[in-house]
């Protein structure tokens, strides 16, 4: 096993990747591959997608959009491993191997299936209604998608540190039925990690449709900017930072000083108009490059999947070996 530290982190290819998403994980994300203590490993969880996307082109298209997202980012595919996760096929092959030493009683138990169950009895309907296999053996696979590459560390939520702690059971329900094969990955819970507000003073969120999309053109972003909800305070009157949506997000964007002085402007009394137009200015000027890297990689499908699959060639020089000794711990063995 690897004597760096492994830090595995999964993107699910469901949607467009807004400025919530840049500020909260993308960006320190690609800023922690840099660290040379650690091999860092970013994956499109496109599986993972299937349990609650129907939508065939929905899935293909995020899929582009992420994946372009990260590499107009900055990420260094030299350093990183980044892949699609249907490209490795013993990803699969472990989670059925898993899920025969998967206690059924510790699925029963996993957030997102009891939240299931409880709505259908709310509506008055059976259990188990409309639940799939996929929803109900989600931990599975997202603990195969960790112990193929026996991650260390695992930056998570906190709505994903139970899949975690499930992950570090199977892990160890396996190692002590077929021998030590697996780490026990830890969860990494950045208690500062950045929340962004959306428009509408809430976590910027899609199921709020409250998103600022990371990618849109210059008039369409400052026209979303301008739109972000304020107080009726008029220009000249005190206003509070700290309870402001649009200084929250400025602050993620901006540096010490640039921070001070706004709040020493709020403290002046700027009208929100200026704001949201230093807002916008501040985050164009940091978007500008990468946008116009964004929208030519988007140009170039090709130049993604050729991206896509050099990072599931280093996966797979881990991946299929593990998998060998895997079959024949469980006596999947040639026979002569």
């Amino acid at each position: 096993m690897t004597t760096r530290q492994r830090v595995l982190t999964g993107i699910t290819t469901t949607g467009t990747p807004h400025l919530g998403n840049y500020v909260g994980a993308i960006e320190p994300a690609i800023a922690a591959s840099r660290d040379e203590a650690t091999e860092s490993f970013y994956f499109l969880a496109d599986y993972h997608a299937l349990v609650k996307c129907e939508d065939p082109e929905r899935v293909q298209r995020s899929t582009l959009e992420i994946a372009a997202t990260w590499l107009a980012l900055g990420l260094d595919t030299g350093r990183a491993v980044f892949y699609r996760q249907s490209d490795v096929p013993e990803i699969p092959e472990l989670t059925w191997l898993l899920s025969c030493v998967t206690a059924k009683g510790l699925m029963n138990r996993a957030h997102a299936y009891k939240a299931a169950v409880d709505d259908n009895r709310d509506a008055g309907e059976e259990p188990d209604q409309g639940i799939t296999m996929g929803l109900f053996s989600y931990p599975v696979l997202m603990a195969a998608d960790i112990l193929m590459f026996n991650a260390h560390r695992v930056p998570v939520g906190k709505d994903q540190i139970q899949h975690l702690e499930m992950a570090r059971d199977i892990a160890q329900r396996f190692n002590h039925r077929y021998g030590e094969h697996f780490v026990a990955p830890e969860a990494i819970i950045d208690e500062h990690v950045a929340t962004l507000p959306g428009t509408d003073g809430r976590k910027m969120s899609k199921s709020y449709d409250n998103i600022i999309p990371l990618w849109l053109p210059e008039k369409k972003l400052r026209k979303a900017i301008m739109k972000i909800k304020t107080n009726s305070l008029e220009p000249g009157e005190p206003k509070d930072p700290d309870t402001a949506s649009v200084y929250a997000i400025y602050a993620a964007f901006a540096g010490p000083e640039q921070r001070q002085a706004m709040r020493a402007a709020f403290a002046d009394g700027i009208a929100w108009g200026e704001v949201k137009q230093q807002l916008f200015e501040l985050v164009n000027a940091q978007l500008a490059a990468p946008r116009e890297r964004y929208e030519a990689l988007m140009a170039d499908p090709a130049r993604v999947e050729d991206e896509l699959r050099r990072g599931a060639k280093k996966a797979r020089a881990i991946s299929r070996p593990l998998m060998d000794r895997l079959r024949a711990a469980v006596g999947i063995r040639a026979l002569g």
